[in-house]
């Protein structure tokens, strides 16, 4: 079965309120990567280094949420207010928000084609996507800046962007003796982001087909969607990418009779 963008329900029908942003969604979407960050401060501060792994998944995850809203222009922000949003979402990261932005918005566009630098490790086995994460977000600063020559203002956000991880370290060997936190803090997140192409387009995509209902994959479950805060909801995302993650588990629970009516079937976790 090929299945086109007309074979779908429409946003119309499914509900336009999935479309919707409040205000106090959205505080809380920008809210939580800083909450996150002020808990590692503390965990920090008070030497309980076993919250720290919990504490990075929960920031790493409240960054990629608020980052993926804003690409897709679902938060209701402006466009200085994206551009801001994206690099203070990168400075938490220690990632260039800018080239995600561009990157990303060119996966949705030509996925599963050539020229993908974001998708292309679904095209890899898994241990090929592993051993590329070290090298995985510096590809696609690389690609966003290569392909934006005319642009001089996006370049300057990626110039700035691309300088963050190297201040991170240097501040944080600087400040060692005082604290060693932000040296911590910066190896984390780098070490973290060798994961996203095995967490972001390896096994979202992975063996994906060549109709729009194969190219992704969707899980359900009440506590591994909820964690990953609708990330989980990829299949979902690809077809209705305008809907913002908030309203994603919903958008899932309404695409269900369709999904089952065209044979997709979601992988089940806890």
């Amino acid at each position: 079965m090929t299945t086109k963008s007309a074979d779908l329900p429409t946003l119309t029908e499914l509900g336009t309120d999935l479309l919707i942003t409040t205000p106090r969604q959205r505080w809380i979407a920008l809210a939580r990567p800083f909450i996150g960050v002020t808990a590692y401060i503390f965990a920090a501060y008070f030497g309980l280094w076993w919250l720290i792994p919990v504490i990075f998944f929960f920031i790493v995850v409240s960054v990629i949420t608020v980052n993926h809203d804003a690409v897709h222009s679902t938060l209701g922000l402006t466009a200085r207010q994206t551009d801001w949003v994206l690099f203070a979402m990168g400075v938490v990261l220690l990632v260039s928000g800018h080239s995600y932005y561009i990157t990303h918005n060119h996966h949705h566009r030509i996925f599963p084609g050539d020229n993908d630098p974001e998708g292309y490790p679904s095209k890899m086995s898994l241990f090929g996507t592993l051993l590329y994460g070290p090298v995985f977000l510096c590809r696609l600063w690389w690609w966003a800046f290569h392909h934006n020559r005319g642009n001089s203002v996006l370049r300057l956000w990626l110039l700035v962007e691309g300088t963050i991880p190297i201040l991170a370290i240097v501040s944080g060997i600087l400040l060692w003796k005082i604290t060693p936190a932000l040296l911590l803090y910066s190896m984390i997140a780098i070490v973290a982001s060798w994961l996203y192409p095995l967490a972001t387009s390896h096994l979202p995509h992975k063996d994906y087909g060549d109709t729009l209902l194969t190219q992704s994959h969707t899980l359900r479950g009440r506590i591994i969607p909820a964690l990953f805060l609708g990330l989980t909801y990829h299949l979902e995302h690809h077809l209705y990418p305008q809907v913002p993650s908030h309203h994603l588990a919903e958008l899932a629970r309404r695409l269900d009779p369709f999904f089952e009516q065209v044979g997709v079937k979601p992988w089940h976790v806890i």
